[in-house]
């Protein structure tokens, strides 16, 4: 397993500064995952041990889901360890399109957590990388599924958002930051998949770290900069999808705006 590569607080040392570059301009043969999933798929994921080890180590407060890093025993790291194995041992091609969303999603929060476990305490997940060039984890190969080797990047970037095309997925996956949408304190699962993405959207959108109204401008998630293309690549675009989430107070906020006057995120880490 891939995992155990990263073993005791992976370190930076120089064999990666005496790497070529050629090194890093590997790319993951992903078309695999590009296929239509199977419709006819019966077969179900048992994903309890992640949903376990969300409802224990979550807490929330103002609107905000905080993941209890510091308490995590050992026992329960290794059950986190276990469920990215064996979701590493799943042929997700034979799922059909609900259970490979659930699938995706719930492997990128798993590894997230992982990693942060990995090497706290950090200030913020930024602070861990693996190579000079990059800042973060995300372009790392942690696991392999159906011998593809993955990155957070090609799960997030390279999959859930070109296969599904559903701008929820920015509420689902999390980058173990204040900034981020709420981790969920339970798992995603084709049965609850549709529920819990649209609770992940109006609890962001309806936060002030999705938008609000300050001093006269409409402040937004850099989220929605970033990835501006997947909510109608315009900024009247994100607007109407805020106002799609919008509770009615906010509703009657955005109305007044046809353009957004700043963008913000906080990386600290969701502790």
């Amino acid at each position: 397993m891939k995992l155990n590569l990263f073993k005791n607080s992976v370190r930076l040392t120089l064999l990666f500064i005496l790497l070529p570059l050629t090194a890093f301009a590997h790319a993951a043969d992903l078309s695999i995952f590009h296929t239509k999933p199977s419709e006819s798929s019966s077969r179900t994921l048992d994903h309890s041990e992640w949903t376990d080890i969300l409802s224990k180590y979550i807490s929330q407060q103002d609107g905000l889901n905080y993941f209890r890093y510091g308490q995590v025993t050992e026992d329960d790291f290794e059950r986190l360890e276990d469920y990215i194995e064996d979701l590493e041992s799943v042929a997700v091609t034979e799922l059909n399109a609900d259970q490979q969303f659930a699938y995706w999603v719930n492997l990128y929060n798993a590894l997230t957590v992982w990693v942060i476990l990995e090497h706290y305490p950090v200030d913020t997940i930024r602070d861990i990388s693996f190579s000079l060039l990059t800042r973060g984890p995300w372009k790392e190969e942690f696991v392999s599924v159906q011998d593809v080797d993955l990155t957070l990047d090609n799960i997030e970037h390279d999959i859930l958002r070109p296969v599904y095309a559903d701008n929820r997925i920015h509420y689902a996956v999390n980058c173990a930051s204040i900034g981020c949408p709420n981790l969920q304190n339970v798992a995603f699962t084709a049965e609850n998949l549709e529920e819990l993405l649209e609770k992940a959207a109006r609890e962001y959108v309806n936060h002030p770290r999705g938008a609000r109204i300050e001093d006269d401008e409409l402040i937004v998630s850099s989220i929605y900069d970033w990835y501006r293309e997947d909510f109608g690549d315009s900024e009247f675009g994100v607007i109407e999808h805020l106002l799609e989430y919008a509770s009615n107070e906010l509703v009657e906020e955005l109305q007044d705006f046809d353009e957004i006057d700043d963008y913000e995120y906080d990386w600290r880490l969701n502790e």
